[in-house]
């Protein structure tokens, strides 16, 4: 690293690729001007995004610290903070962001930030890191002060976010962490909108077009209609738990999702129940909005197919709203059904880059090497 100026500071945003890079993108465009607002001391930042998979091959926090110091080495910069969206533990607990005030760098760990407003929480917890690495008690004379708090609404009293203990060996001098119930559901969340849930929809095609045709052929089916208006409201509810719990576990048997750990220590048990139940959060939004994309397409298929005196003859039902939405209801489960079926047909590959981020393949792909070897 180069040794800062008077009037620049050269900030480096180091982001693992796809869903960190691009949070780091659209936060550059705007954390120069706040950064200079809140120095307050006429100092002006520059900020420059670096995407490299800074995190390929590990999760130990003192092996990435380490990269991340030899690579802002090799820049000329102040400060860098690096973005990813790999979930990380310190002491048995969710790790938020570690600062070194002596190296001028930082890792947060963008999943401990939570599932809702992403952005937002990511930019305030990059300027509070900034201004505590490049401000003037980072490079007094007393030294680093691993003990000072960060600031701001990032780990305001509502965020349960709180400081750490940092061993002798860390190069990190300051940790912060989140624990206890809301900590895990701060995470979880927070892995589950790192995997982005929605892209399940387009990337199971295969299995989505198994399921249109099912839905096809069951909305003009005699015999379904009979079922549908036969069936009470409570069955119709059963029948959607149970067909999308049957696709989501038949999605985590077909692609070999489901995590496992050899290792017997209760944190790498925590872990792999954090990282299952992530998986099952993710299936199941991405299965619910195929679920409820499939009522919609058979609605509008029944009201354009179905006549209602051939309906009434054989069900001895008048065909109003209520047959209407009832039927595709049932038949949206049925598809679902025939979902599952069809993914048998997608390549486990598919399914993994649909159901998870970039950096979570590359992880689980690693793990699944290493059992090979």
């Amino acid at each position: 690293m180069r040794v800062s100026s008077q009037d620049v500071t050269v900030v480096a945003l180091l982001a693992d690729p796809d869903a960190p890079t691009e949070i780091a993108r659209r936060m550059a465009r705007m954390l120069p001007d706040r950064l200079a607002e809140r120095s307050g001391r006429g100092r002006r930042f520059d900020v420059e995004v670096v995407s490299e998979p800074f995190t390929a091959g590990t999760e130990d926090l003192s092996t990435l610290t380490r990269r991340i110091m030899d690579r802002g080495g090799e820049g000329n910069w102040d400060v860098v903070v690096a973005l990813t969206d790999l979930p990380l533990h310190s002491h048995g607990r969710k790790l938020v962001v570690g600062l070194s005030h002596e190296h001028g760098l930082a890792l947060l760990s963008l999943p401990a930030l939570g599932g809702f407003r992403l952005q937002t929480r990511a930019r305030q917890a990059v300027e509070e890191v900034v201004l505590s690495l490049a401000g003037p008690q980072a490079t007094g004379p007393e030294g680093p002060p691993g003990g000072q708090p960060l600031r701001g609404p990032f780990i305001g009293r509502l965020a349960p976010v709180h400081p750490d203990q940092v061993g002798e060996e860390g190069i990190a001098d300051l940790r912060y962490v989140v624990s206890g119930p809301r900590g895990y559901l701060r995470v979880l969340f927070g892995m589950v909108r790192a995997n982005r849930p929605w892209r399940l929809v387009p990337g199971l095609s295969k299995a989505l077009a198994a399921a249109l045709a099912t839905g096809t052929v069951a909305t003009v089916n005699s015999t379904v209609w009979s079922l549908a208006t036969s069936l009470s409201t409570p069955r119709l509810v059963i029948a959607t738990v149970g067909s999308v719990a049957l696709m989501i576990g038949w999605l985590i048997v077909d692609a070999n999702l489901w995590h496992r750990t050899d290792e017997v220590s209760p944190e790498a048990r925590k872990r792999a129940a954090l990282y299952n139940a992530s998986t099952v959060m993710t299936l199941g939004i991405g299965v619910i909005v195929c679920y409820a994309g499939l009522v919609v397409i058979n609605l509008v298929w029944a009201l354009f197919i179905l006549n209602d005196r051939l309906f009434a003859s054989l069900t001895r039902t008048p065909l109003h709203a209520t047959e209407y939405w009832t039927l595709s209801w049932f038949v949206a489960s049925v598809a679902t059904v025939g979902g599952a079926l069809g993914s048998g047909l997608e390549s486990d590959e598919a399914i993994r880059a649909a159901a998870y981020s970039k950096r979570e393949q590359e992880r689980r792909s690693v793990l699944r090497d290493d059992r090979g070897d």
